[in-house]
């Protein structure tokens, strides 16, 4: 019989993801994809679609998609027809979706640098 495996160590991408995932989660009720996915729209200049977000937050399109519909139920975003053409959707910050985000931000913040601080 093969010694056990020894114990996983995690990453530093895994641990940075696991802290973020645990405070943001507990204090704002937002994962780290909500996160992404909301300050992309608070930040972006031009309207998203689901598209722009698919590459923010770094998950599949339908993955995306389910994430968009999760936070269209809890009023953080909205989506809405292009004028231009009928076929597009964009994705749009409520009120409410700015304020979760605007929370969420220092803790985003203070994570990372926690985190990501290295002693030397």
């Amino acid at each position: 019989m093969p010694p056990p495996a020894p114990p996983a160590v995690p990453t530093p991408r895994a641990a940075v993801f696991g802290a973020l995932e645990c405070e943001l989660q507990s204090k704002h009720g937002i994962g780290v994809s909500e996160f992404e996915a909301l300050e992309r729209l608070a930040t972006s200049e031009e309207k998203c679609r689901g598209t722009d977000l698919t590459e923010a937050v770094h998950l599949s399109q339908s993955a995306t998609s389910r994430l968009v519909a999760r936070m269209e139920r809890e009023g953080l975003v909205e989506r809405v027809m292009c004028e231009m053409d009928r076929r597009g959707i964009f994705v749009i910050l409520t009120e409410a979706g700015l304020r979760r985000y605007e929370q969420a931000k220092p803790t985003h913040r203070e994570i990372l640098k926690e985190t990501l601080t290295f002693d030397d």
